[in-house]
């Protein structure tokens, strides 16, 4: 198994290197195993897949779960992790710099903090506070011995802003200038406004395709500009609608979808090839 700095090295050098690649949003050890015996060389925890798993609302996970599941899936594999953290379990600014303190002791190579507040009557932090919280989470990510990537999130367009891209892009540029590695701006859907917003910062943007068009592709994202392509939890909403498929179908007196599933024998493969061995 790698170290940690071994896997630090590997993720920054993922994000300088030329085009973008795709960072799957395993959440438990057997997603991630599957997901790194495909050849993905990253992964991204996704707290949406989490509370699926836990069968919560999404953003009703404490931090305390994410980081179990994200030391969790950080040991089930090589690959380095980046952690969604959400919030960092909280609003004052030297929260924001224990999570991230938190998040290296399990695992991580990188890890995201939001300006979300959790509170959808009131969801996005004043844009001073949320500079604020970004810069003391940069100043935790430098004290660590290993180096930690961090991501910055600007929430507008997924909490009930649609029509704040100037804004979104005034806060991903304050968050760059506050120290962060990797900038990220959920909800970006069309190609033009994907461009708008690489070409407005200077370091890597991760886009997640949960709110992209599905017909474009990797080449097409890194044309316009986007360094990292995530999904969230997309593959976990997708793989428990088959589920609720099959259990209606059983439910209704069929059995038709037994025959597509795969043997264990290869699970047991691809499980072993995901570690590593």
């Amino acid at each position: 198994m790698p170290t940690p700095l071994e896997k630090s090295i590997a993720f920054r050098a993922l994000h300088e290197r030329p085009g973008a690649f795709v960072i799957p949003n395993p959440w438990d050890a057997g997603t991630a195993k599957l997901f790194a015996s495909l050849g993905f060389e990253a992964l991204a925890t996704t707290s949406l897949g989490l509370a699926n798993m836990l069968g919560r609302k999404d953003s009703t996970v404490s931090l305390d779960e994410i980081l179990d599941n994200c030391r969790e899936i950080a040991a089930a594999t090589p690959l380095p992790v980046n952690a969604d953290l959400e919030n960092c379990g909280g609003d004052a600014p030297e929260l924001a710099a224990k999570a991230i303190a938190m998040a290296a002791e399990a695992g991580a190579s990188g890890g995201s903090i939001e300006d979300f507040t959790g509170d959808r009557n009131n969801p996005i932090y004043d844009f001073t506070l949320a500079v604020e919280r970004v810069q003391a989470a940069v100043e935790a990510a430098r004290a660590l011995k290993v180096p930690f990537l961090l991501t910055a999130r600007a929430e507008n367009l997924i909490v009930g802003y649609p029509d704040r891209l100037d804004d979104t892009i005034r806060r991903l540029q304050a968050y760059e200038a506050a120290g962060a590695d990797v900038l990220y701006a959920p909800g970006l859907r069309d190609i033009e406004t994907i461009r708008t917003v690489c070409t407005a910062v200077t370091r890597p943007v991760n886009l997640v395709m949960t709110y992209g068009d599905p017909k474009l592709t990797v080449d097409d994202l890194a044309a316009a500009g986007v360094k990292r392509i995530s999904v969230g939890g997309s593959v976990s909403r997708w793989l428990l609608t088959q589920f609720l498929k099959a259990a209606r179908e059983m439910k209704a007196g069929g059995f038709t979808f037994v025959p597509d599933a795969m043997g264990s024998r290869e699970f047991r493969e691809a499980f072993a090839k995901g570690e590593g061995r």
